[in-house]
């Protein structure tokens, strides 16, 4: 019989619902659009692939806090999910770009503060004492 948390006991079938998830979501507004331009599909499908892994890190993050709670582990489910938005504020940048720039500054530039900021966070919680 099938048990939803059986999904997220297993991390390969975690890993395959995230990776039909994200093309699901992704495949009309991003993908489709952009399969006939070269190498800018590439450049859409490296953002791709790194908004699956960090929504797999994240909740596999996630569900280890929620098992251990340690403050280490928090963060480290935090820097990840900023991470997402990194990627997805850089996937934006990458598929139309110029069109969300926020008035001086350049989409890019604000997914280099999120990815910045991830690191900072990643930081944190590896050296921190528990």
């Amino acid at each position: 019989m099938f048990r939803p948390e059986s999904i997220v006991e297993k991390k390969s079938t975690l890993f395959s619902v995230v990776v039909t998830g994200i093309i699901a979501i992704l495949a009309l507004p991003v993908i489709i659009p952009h399969l006939l331009h070269g190498f800018h599909i590439a450049h859409i499908f490296l953002h791709v692939g790194g908004i699956t892994l960090a929504v797999f890190i994240t909740s596999l993050a996630t569900l280890a806090y929620a098992k251990l709670k340690t403050k280490r582990l928090l963060l480290s489910a935090i820097a990840f999910g900023n991470f997402i938005g990194a990627e997805v504020v850089l996937l934006v940048d990458a598929t139309w770009p110029n069109l969300y720039d926020l008035g001086d500054m350049p989409l890019l530039e604000i997914g280099h503060l999120l990815t910045f900021a991830t690191l900072g966070l990643l930081a944190l919680g590896v050296f921190r004492n528990d």
